[in-house]
């Protein structure tokens, strides 16, 4: 049964990868496979991809779930294909629906039962109504490792850009689809947001993704998606007792190490491609954040505090960076670095 489903999954799977996953050896493997093609079922071996597969129908035999596995599928294809939760994916509704329409009645019920003690909500996303044919074409584009040319909407740019695209993955990360792949005016692999690519058109010229790419060495330590280039910063942000145990709940980063205080406070230190991302992470705390170190981060956050600051205080003017958020008399003011080394 295992055999069947890998080698008509659509991954691509050589000998070696299906021994691996079926527990047997090549010589084992090379025999169970030798039973299908005699059983009828048309495992063929693909050059190009050096794998084994079944094209055309898929002869999966029925599948006897347990009660476990089977709320654990349909609560997550239910809550996660309703459009809301997982943008592009309410076919997921669909086959939760099928496969409900196929078990036991007695499981059925129980099922039914279970589902509404359990729902799933992740953070707010970007809807994407309207992103779904661009999302659809570069999901086929990069099955076929076709090139495409997007018109897309920078924010890093601050305008309108047109680029030839290599994609090499799609990734939706907290609240939004993204692309990532080689792009021909940047010259770099490049993030690009779903959602702000105006326009798409796929291209006759085709490429190879990078058989060493992959995300996790891509994104290296980045916070959320964007690395920078550089060398990565090692960080240490004192969290005060009142949001500690909140921070300390959550896995917010892959290098994350955590120590409390007597006091309560937290050490929170993670080790980061780029300090730009983090540093509106921090801001979001407050005065319950403080930065000790990198002193690059100190300024980074003081110089948007100080320019918030500004927003709120008519009379504080914040023409450029380099000034330093400071109390005094009772309130809170803002002074030119120089006026305080002067």
């Amino acid at each position: 049964m295992e055999l069947i489903a890998l080698v008509q999954s659509g991954s691509r799977h050589n000998a070696e990868s299906l021994a691996h996953a079926c527990g047997v050896s090549r010589r084992t493997l090379f025999r169970d496979l030798d039973l299908l093609r005699d059983a009828g079922i048309p495992v063929e071996y693909d050059e190009a991809s050096q794998s084994y597969l079944v094209r055309g129908e898929r002869f999966l035999p029925p599948t006897n779930f347990t009660p476990d596995e089977a709320l654990a599928l349909v609560v997550l294809c239910h809550e996660l294909g309703d459009g809301r939760q997982l943008p592009f994916y309410r076919s997921a509704g669909r086959a939760a629906r099928k496969i409900e329409s196929t078990l036991p009645r007695r499981l059925r019920d129980q099922l039914h039962e279970l589902s509404r003690v359990v729902q799933i909500e992740l953070p707010v996303n970007n809807r994407l109504d309207e992103a779904e044919p661009v999302y659809r074409k570069l999901v086929l584009a990069i099955a076929q490792h076709r090139a495409v040319r997007i018109h897309y909407d920078s924010f890093a740019d601050q305008q309108h850009i047109g680029t030839k695209l290599f994609a090499y993955r799609l990734l939706f990360s907290r609240r939004s689809w993204y692309v990532i792949g080689r792009s021909s005016l940047h010259r770099a692999v490049r993030t690009f947001n779903v959602g702000r690519i105006l326009e798409l058109t796929p291209l006759d010229e085709h490429y190879r993704i990078p058989r060493r790419f992959s995300l996790k060495r891509y994104l290296r330590n980045a916070w959320h998606l964007i690395p920078e280039p550089g060398p990565d910063y090692k960080v240490r942000i004192r969290f005060r007792p009142w949001v500690a145990r909140n921070v300390a709940e959550v896995s917010w980063h892959a290098t994350q190490k955590l120590q409390f205080a007597r006091d309560g406070s937290l050490d929170f230190r993670v080790t980061v491609s780029g300090l730009g991302e983090i540093s509106w992470w921090i801001l979001g705390y407050g005065d319950q954040a403080i930065v000790l170190q990198p002193p690059e981060l100190r300024e980074i956050v003081i110089e948007r505090a100080a320019r918030l600051l500004g927003h709120y205080n008519h009379r504080v003017t914040i023409p450029s960076p380099r000034y330093i958020a400071a109390q005094q008399d009772g309130r809170i003011t803002v002074r030119r670095r120089s006026d305080l080394d002067g």
